[in-house]
């Protein structure tokens, strides 16, 4: 599922920043390369057992991914159903408790890159 309206799309931080903030928010930089990067945040819901993946990409617009200092900004934010065994798919439904909890992650990402 593409989320939208999330206010991350658009947002640029300096590498090092977003890293720092995207841990604070529950994120980790999972997959990268010099000009990509996609950070993830797991989330498990309860009810059902599933594994679900909050997943952020991000573009270099100046510099590359090997200096703290290159400047990426928020291209698309993803929440998906972690498969077997590997991957994620997109269309399911998703439980609305992970929804919560992916929007109070966004809003937390949100408030640390603007501030």
């Amino acid at each position: 599922m593409i989320l939208e309206n999330t206010g991350l799309i658009g947002l640029e931080s300096d590498l090092l920043y977003l890293d720092e903030s995207a841990s604070k928010a529950g994120f980790i930089r999972w997959q990268w390369e010099y000009y990509r990067a996609t950070y993830d945040s797991k989330i498990d819901d309860q009810g059902s057992g599933g594994e679900y993946f909050l997943r952020i990409n991000t573009r270099a617009v100046s510099g590359k991914l090997e200096k703290p200092d290159a400047v990426l900004a928020i291209e698309a934010v993803y929440l998906g159903r972690a498969t077997f065994p590997h991957g994620l798919e997109y269309e399911s439904p998703v439980p609305a408790a992970v929804l919560e909890l992916a929007d109070k992650r966004i809003l937390q990402l949100k408030e640390l890159l603007e501030a």
